[in-house]
């Protein structure tokens, strides 16, 4: 008897076991799908931290030293000698002591804080000491950055023309996007080099290479970029040991070259103009709806026979309604004009007042015709005036007529 009771306590057991077994294993399958799900659910963002930007070089190692002597009295305000040579020849073909990385030189200022604040031309040169503390922007410039056309992204005055050499800041007469690169060291691969070394100060248009002479035209799509990469690259060397001479480039004789910069202007100026005129002109004036005229015609008059409204007051009514949130001005009009207009016919259906008893219209009608031929959509029109006859003529009587 005792056997047989262990013997089936040890089969239930046994039977048990596959059951306990397979509900963890239908637990663990869940506890896994829910895991997957969240994985696949959950999106990861990664927010990078603007850096501060580095020291170019070592603050106390870094001193400014006096230009070469290439005149007669030195300028202390403008730390250039007067007189003489503008440029010694000593000068212009030592290297630059400094070049700008911009992958790991740029980032954030005390003149990120401060809007409308200048680039800093020491960064650009690759010789800041100040880093994070700079008074000055430490980045390329963008299409964002406007400046006055007197003054450079540096913040340096122009002046009315342009230096013997083209060398300088450049002048405001004239908007110069292109950039004169001489002594560059001829090779096979030449083109490529000055596209490599270019490209890293922004956004190239057009680059012109004379492969047998050294000498290129970088022409950018930004002036401010144009500034950067001519200070950025003054006395720099390419894949050579070359000392780079960078100028302004003069205007470009070449008749395609000016129907270019033409066009460009007039794409500028249509972007402009089709960001301060209303959807629905820019359409008409393309040609792009060939009802809109014809709307125009029909609803132009805004209520009042014969009159055709102008363009300033077509088109400030149609940006007024689109700043209140309405989808045009006319349907704004069509819309206050039938209500205008079915106020008056219920005035005139319903009963007549006591006041205006013995008229054919009550005063309500009255008044809200009135009120339609005086004003509509808020143009206001005053009747004119009477001339009166002048009184002496009026009043005047001749002797003969008291006589008798």
């Amino acid at each position: 008897m005792v056997d047989t009771e262990s013997e089936a306590a040890h089969a239930a057991t046994k039977s048990s076991t596959p059951v306990a077994a397979s509900g963890d294993l239908a637990v663990s399958t869940r506890k896994d799908a829910t895991t997957a799900t969240n994985n696949q659910n959950t999106r990861k963002i990664i927010r990078k931290k603007r850096r501060p930007a580095r020291p170019q070089v070592d603050p106390a190692t870094f001193k400014t030293e006096p230009p070469p002597q290439t005149g007669v009295t030195f300028n202390i305000w403008y730390n250039k000698w007067s007189g003489g040579d503008r440029e010694s020849s000593q000068a212009s073909q030592s290297p630059a002591k400094g070049r700008c990385n911009i992958a790991r030189d740029s980032g954030y200022t005390l003149a990120d804080n401060v809007s409308g604040s200048y680039f800093c031309l020491f960064f650009a040169r690759g010789l800041c000491p100040k880093g994070s503390d700079c008074p000055y922007l430490h980045r390329l410039p963008m299409i964002t950055d406007i400046f006055n056309p007197n003054i450079d992204c540096f913040g340096r005055d122009k002046f009315s023309d342009y230096r013997d050499d083209m060398g300088g800041v450049g002048s405001f007469l004239r908007p110069n996007r292109t950039v004169y690169v001489g002594r560059i060291h001829v090779s096979d691969d030449i083109e490529e080099v000055v596209a490599r070394h270019f490209a890293e100060w922004g956004q190239v248009e057009r680059i012109r290479v004379l492969n047998t002479r050294g000498v290129a035209f970088i022409t950018y799509t930004n002036e401010a970029n144009a500034q950067f990469a001519k200070e950025a690259m003054a006395h720099q060397s390419l894949d050579h040991d070359e000392v780079l001479n960078v100028r302004w480039a003069t205007v470009d004789p070449n008749p395609m070259a000016q129907a270019r910069e033409a066009r460009r202007v007039e794409e500028q100026a249509a972007a402009a103009i089709r960001a301060v005129l209303p959807p629905e002109y820019v359409a008409e004036l393309e040609g792009r709806d060939p009802d809109a005229r014809k709307r125009r015609r029909i609803e132009g008059g805004f209520g009042l026979q014969g009159y055709d409204a102008p363009d300033s007051v077509w088109y400030a009514q149609a940006r007024r309604g689109k700043k209140d949130g309405n989808p045009t001005a006319i349907e704004y009009a069509a819309s206050s004009e039938e209500a205008s207009l079915s106020q008056a016919a219920d005035a005139s259906s319903g009963p007549v007042d006591g006041d205006s008893g013995t008229g054919i219209l009550s005063s309500a009608t009255l008044a809200a015709l009135d009120k339609r031929r005086g004003t509509a959509n808020g143009l206001v029109f005053k009747p004119k005036s009477e001339t009166k006859a002048v009184g002496a003529l009026v009043d005047y009587d001749s002797d003969s007529s008291d006589g008798s």
